[in-house]
């Protein structure tokens, strides 16, 4: 198949798993076409069956805010016209399935019917779909779409929940490929950052309100007054610059380390010992996925779709969203002994073996060939 892939090119969730998910179609042999405003953050490598198409937005005086969405319909329109597209897969319902039906209007007038697969990530739904401006927009284009997944069971619920919506949604969840996160004693340079005898705490996020970075700094304070222990803070966003005043408030500025965002995550994470998310909410929660895929327990919050991946007291422990206390005595109790954090280690390892990429890309293959089998004539 040649498949179109719209996502945000950055290094949020939506955009790891359309990246990831275009590389691995590629590697079974499909051709994929990815068509966004820059090249994807984890797209390393363009060849034969890999391409990338800039969507390139004027700059024209009379629009206060440039039109995005016009952009990429047209581009979509130009790239399936170009490339024989056969089916196109839009992360994000705004603005990407709503500037998806409008390629697939105009290529109708052209006699060309272009399948549509919407995947709906999060807070396409929960905060800025949920929104009265873009209800109708949201759920007009998720109605519109030939097939529509969401990557947890929580977020499907969210969205029959908040949208009069009239489609099937399938549950795919976000996957993880575990040879790119196979433990290498060898590249860890765990020494840089910590001493043999501290344990190591992470964090990874985009350090958004919603993520409750105050809570991590508060977590960690009650961890390392228990434990040797420092923190790395992987990310940047609006809450970066309160959490490190709130760190040298609590005196604990020399036990924590603000990375900003990069590419090696991995390389961190696989001399972490314990992995902290106690979002207000998460649709899925990739990152801790990532964790877990690298034997790093999790302590977080058991909002959204986190309870689907980070299995209480097996891969790690759940609390009520705020519940700091919890949380603590959680992390404590899985990092101060070192049987018990080896047993949680394996659980992590073990939980995230059944979101391998190769179980679930083929799942994304099946609602492909639906969507060109029953693909909807405007």
């Amino acid at each position: 198949m040649k498949i179109g892939i719209v996502c945000y090119p950055t290094f949020g969730g939506s955009g790891v798993v359309a990246t990831e998910l275009g590389l691995e179609l590629s590697r079974k042999g499909h051709e994929v076409h990815f068509i966004t405003y820059s090249q994807p953050v984890r797209l390393e490598l363009l060849g034969a069956n890999v391409h990338f198409h800039e969507v390139h937005v004027p700059n024209y005086p009379l629009f206060h805010y440039q039109p995005y969405e016009l952009a990429l319909s047209s581009k979509i329109v130009d790239m399936v016209k170009a490339h024989q597209i056969d089916v196109l897969h839009v992360h994000y319902a705004i603005p990407h399935a709503y500037a998806g039906y409008m390629a697939k209007k105009m290529l109708h007038e052209e006699g060309i019917e272009l399948p549509i697969v919407t995947t709906l990530h999060g807070t396409d739904i929960t905060l800025v779909g949920s929104h009265p401006f873009y209800k109708t927009a949201v759920t007009f284009s998720i109605n519109k779409s030939d097939a529509v997944t969401s990557v947890s069971q929580s977020l499907k619920d969210d969205t029959q929940r908040l949208f009069s919506t009239n489609k099937e949604i399938t549950v795919i969840p976000n996957f993880i490929d575990l040879e790119k996160h196979k433990p290498s004693v060898k590249n860890c340079q765990r020494d840089v950052l910590a001493e043999p005898h501290e344990r190591v705490i992470t964090h990874v996020s985009n350090f958004r309100t919603v993520k409750r970075i105050p809570d991590v700094i508060h977590i960690f304070d009650a961890i390392q007054k228990e434990i040797p222990s420092k923190l790395m803070m992987i990310g940047e966003g609006p809450e970066r610059e309160k959490a490190e005043q709130l760190c040298t408030h609590l005196n604990i500025e020399d036990k924590v380390v603000f990375l900003g965002n990069t590419n090696e995550v991995n390389k961190i994470l696989c001399f972490s010992d314990l992995f902290l998310l106690p979002s207000q909410t998460e649709s899925f929660g990739l990152s801790a996925l990532e964790a877990m895929a690298s034997g790093v327990p999790v302590v977080s919050s058991n909002t959204g779709g986190l309870p689907e991946v980070n299995i209480n007291k097996v891969s790690g422990f759940l609390s009520a969203v705020g519940d700091v206390k919890s949380m603590s005595q959680n992390a404590i109790q899985i990092l101060k002994n070192t049987n018990d954090l080896e047993a949680f280690k394996k659980g992590a390892r073990s939980t995230a073996a059944k979101f391998d990429i190769h179980q679930i890309v083929p799942a994304y293959e099946e609602v492909y060939k639906t969507a060109l089998k029953n693909c909807i004539s405007i």
